[in-house]
């Protein structure tokens, strides 16, 4: 969680692994007014329809049984994908001075592939996160969540 109320202008990124709202407090805060400045959406549609082939098997090693092979999980991938797109995005509107400071929320997953592609210049503008799923949450209930 935060250690202190998000202040007047600090920016939000408030992601999921297919969502992004990019959100900046024009209030204090005690009384946060989140104004949405970018959304992002990435298209990740249910594994089983990415995939294109059943799971593969294996010979076990005393050769009379065969053992399923784990298919790669294309929906898992392509959040991951999206955090680095994400991580991309932060560093370019870092890089145009757009925020000097940013509060990360997303869920613990997500918020930590965050962490792994964040360039130096984005990690030192970031004064919190938050491992929770905003991403559905109208952006009045947001301010509250966030001013409690």
């Amino acid at each position: 969680m935060l250690d202190k109320p998000i202040g007047y202008k600090t920016w939000l990124l408030v992601a999921d692994g297919e969502k992004a709202l990019f959100l900046q407090n024009m209030g204090d805060g005690e009384l946060p007014n989140f104004e949405i400045r970018r959304v992002k959406e990435h298209e990740n549609p249910p594994d089983r329809d990415q995939g294109a082939n059943m799971p593969g098997r294996m010979p076990d090693a005393s050769g009379n049984h065969r053992s399923a092979v784990q298919d790669t999980d294309w929906h898992e991938l392509e959040k991951e994908r999206f955090a680095i797109e994400l991580s991309d995005i932060l560093y370019k509107m870092a890089h145009r001075g757009r925020f000097d400071k940013i509060v990360l929320v997303a869920p613990p997953k997500i918020l930590g592939e965050l962490r792994q592609h964040l360039h130096k210049e984005v990690q030192s503008r970031v004064v919190g996160e938050i491992d929770k799923d905003f991403t559905n949450h109208p952006v009045g209930k947001m301010e509250k969540l966030l001013a409690a």
